[in-house]
Formats: structure tokens, C-alpha cells, sequence
């Protein structure tokens, strides 16, 4: 995985922790930060699977 990609991630994750602990789970920003990371988590999964299927091929 790409070292940005790593980086945003884990700075999405920070930002809904942070978000979770002030604000509560239920709040709107809370939601959009963890629906956020969900779709960057998906992302990776896709493109790990991909790489890894590219090497299986190779």
C-alpha cells in the first residue's frame, strides 16, 4: 500500500475517534468520518486483492 494512502487512513481513523469522544457515536460528523474510512478500507481491500492477484498471474 501507498505511504499516503496508509497516511489517510489512519488520519481518517484519528479524526473519527476524536469526533466519537467529543461529539458521540450517533453524531452526523461521526457518521460521515466512519462511512469515510469504511470506503478507504474498501479500497485497500480491493486494491490489495488486486496486487496480489496481479502477482499470482505474473
Amino acid at each position: 500500500m501507498s505511504e499516503t494512502r496508509l497516511k489517510r487512513l489512519e488520519a481518517t481513523r484519528e479524526k473519527m475517534v476524536r469526533s466519537a469522544l467529543e461529539k458521540g457515536i450517533l453524531n452526523h460528523d461521526t457518521i460521515k468520518l466512519s462511512e469515510e474510512l469504511d470506503q478507504l478500507l474498501n479500497d485497500f481491500q480491493f486494491i490489495e486483492m488486486d496486487e496480489e492477484n496481479t502477482k499470482k498471474e505474473g
